[in-house]
């Protein structure tokens, strides 16, 4: 594959206001690189759908909150949108978070930190979208929905919408360290 210039896109601050502007810079860079696998996470499946015109030839999949994630057996996932999503041909994965679950427990009970949660904390230094960008890679790529051996477009966000998009080569969670971030292509200012 031929590697052209870094689209780079560096918004003001974090937040859902960026969600346009990642989703046509992740586009663009999906069909000038050729990039045929797309993730994005959706709490309510809102981004999600978003996501949908622009992505419309890929394997786009949509990363959603383990359900319990608010509160006991709550999905955040909204129904309606799921149906949308799904007849749109969107695959959607909801499953337990690569960088929580035990982890988060053993912290909330006996008030320690693990190691899942240490490298969450040490991806948020580049910002809360990138933490969730990779960790969703990780998820997609235990679910079979991604290969570990081909580029994909992993697109996160703070709180609600998108804010960050990487060009990464995902891995399974067992194999951590073998998850490469290849470009940057948005991504909020920290102040």
């Amino acid at each position: 594959m031929k590697h052209s210039q870094t689209i780079s896109c560096v918004f003001e601050k974090p937040g859902k206001e960026n969600t346009q502007k990642t989703l046509e810079t992740a586009a663009q860079k999906a069909e000038e690189g050729n990039v045929e696998n797309i993730l994005i996470a959706s709490c309510s499946g809102r981004t999600g759908l978003m996501a949908v015109p622009y992505f419309k030839d890929r394997n786009l999949v949509v990363v959603t909150h383990a359900a319990g994630f608010l509160k006991p057996d709550h999905q955040q996932f909204d129904n309606k949108n799921k149906i949308k999503l799904e007849e749109s041909g969107v695959k959607i994965l909801t499953c337990q978070h690569a960088l929580g679950g035990v982890g988060r427990a053993v912290r909330k009970k006996l008030g320690t930190y693990q190691l899942e949660e240490i490298i969450a904390y040490t991806l948020r230094l580049f910002g809360e979208g990138t933490k969730v960008a990779v960790e969703i890679a990780l998820m997609a790529a235990d679910a079979g929905l991604v290969s570990t051996q081909q580029e994909c477009i992993s697109i996160g966000g703070t709180s609600e919408g998108a804010d960050t998009a990487l060009l990464l080569k995902p891995a399974h969670a067992q194999n951590f360290f073998d998850l490469k971030i290849m470009e940057i292509l948005a991504k909020p200012r920290l102040n």
